[in-house]
């Protein structure tokens, strides 16, 4: 766990497209951004709101879904990432072309948007 993290990336999902249900990834890494001061989740969505909303992002919501969930793209890194809020924290889930810069990107504007909160990370890597 770091408040300075590198986001470095050592697994990215594989797509697979199972017939008649859509996408679905294996494998991975997911990076959970935790606020020092705890945070009900409404209040955590409407932050990752703002901060989409404030740009350079693309993005849209997943609806009927227990939880906020968001597919991303920072328009000035091109990297595309999903943006989900559970338990607590925000979490933001590699896809197979997500580079660091995008995540590292999102987790200062995070920072910034929260008062200069400390944020710890924590990187889970499927498998691992």
């Amino acid at each position: 766990m770091t408040t300075d993290p590198s986001f470095s990336i050592p697994a990215h999902p594989q797509r697979r497209f199972p017939h008649g249900s859509g996408v679905e990834y294996e494998g991975g890494t997911e990076f959970r951004l935790i606020p020092e001061q705890e945070q009900a989740t409404p209040d955590l969505a409407e932050t990752v709101v703002d901060i989409l909303a404030s740009g350079p992002y693309r993005y849209g919501d997943f609806h009927d879904l227990p939880m906020p969930l968001w597919l991303v793209r920072d328009e000035e890194t091109t990297d595309v990432f999903r943006v989900a809020v559970r338990d607590g924290t925000v979490r933001l889930h590699v896809l197979p072309t997500t580079e660091s810069d995008g995540l590292q990107r999102f987790f200062e504007r995070l920072r910034e948007t929260s008062g200069g909160e400390s944020w710890a990370v924590q990187r889970h890597v499927d498998g691992q």
